[in-house]
């Protein structure tokens, strides 16, 4: 699935700040891989479609929100790779599309909304699914992509990185990109998960039970940072707005409001608190989700 020849671009920002505290701060632009399946989504599906393949399953079904990058990435896969494609949503129906689901819709893909009660009982879920799709001919990714091919997935993300680093970065929803990079991570490597909901402990607690189940027990090489989810998931507020619009003036680089902007806001926060020393190599991971901006209300 993924394209070897693609060279994927590390985009060095240089700025006031980061020339202050001598800082070299790379964006590794996931957003640029693929024009629909792109950021870390072309890497957490890699295997999930290759096994799909192996199963000789025809339909791929996976769940997410109305303006979920995980359901737009699954029916732009579908539609290439030859798969029907099933969105279990969560919400109620609306006759008038918003820009996600008509994407998935036009990609191909059957919606099938659900309550947002059932969506969150993943046992009642489950039941529900198979009583409307019962002969399981689908293929079943869960919410996010978030499986253990997942995570296998996106162990490759640091092998597109062409330099040395001290620090990975990357913005957490379920913990399990971040899992694949610090699976990945050298001796001398660490990295930096900025969770993005208002949970106390559950990307940690994420990341440790992915980590068990490829038998990695480390705990030396990665942290989780949960200061700067600005009030909870898709939740912004004005500072974080300025901060994605200044930083895409500056250096011609869309955030998405939802992950990268988050993770972008608080790297620079620690650059400014002294956390790294100088001379020390920063990646930001650029996991892509730019289409979910068109949900966010910025009023």
């Amino acid at each position: 699935m993924q394209n070897d020849s693609v060279i994927i671009p590390l985009q060095a920002i240089i700025d006031d700040i980061t020339t202050k505290h001598r800082i070299r701060l790379f964006v590794l632009r996931l957003d640029q891989n693929h024009p629909h399946i792109s950021g870390n989504k072309l890497f957490k599906l890699k295997y999930n479609i290759e096994e799909a393949k192996k199963e000789k399953k025809k339909t791929l079904l996976t769940f997410g929100g109305a303006f979920s990058n995980h359901i737009a990435a699954c029916a732009a896969a579908g539609k290439e790779f030859n798969f029907e494609t099933i969105g279990i949503i969560r919400g109620e129906e609306h006759t008038d599309l918003n820009p996600t689901l008509k994407f998935a819709m036009e990609c191909g893909m059957k919606l099938h909304y659900v309550s947002r009660t059932l969506y969150q009982n993943k046992k009642e879920l489950y039941q529900h699914i198979e009583q409307q799709f019962p002969n399981d001919s689908f293929y079943l990714i869960p919410e996010g992509g978030s499986n253990i091919l997942g995570v296998k997935g996106c162990k490759e993300i640091t092998d597109t990185i062409t330099i040395d680093f001290d620090y990975i970065c990357c913005p957490c929803g379920t913990g399990a990109t971040f899992s694949g990079i610090a699976l990945s991570l050298k001796e001398n490597e660490k990295g930096i998960g900025f969770q993005v909901l208002k949970a106390e402990n559950y990307i940690k607690e994420e990341v440790n039970n992915w980590l068990s189940e490829f038998h990695s027990f480390s705990q030396n090489n990665f942290s989780i940072n949960e200061e700067f989810h600005f009030g909870g998931y898709a939740k912004v507020k004005p500072e974080l707005i300025d901060f994605v619009k200044n930083f895409n003036t500056q250096h011609s680089i869309p955030l998405d409001y939802i992950y990268t902007g988050k993770m972008m806001y608080g790297i620079y926060e620690l650059i400014k608190r002294g956390h790294f020393d100088a001379n020390q190599t920063i990646i930001a991971i650029h996991t892509g989700g730019l289409q979910g901006n068109k949900g966010i209300k910025l009023t």
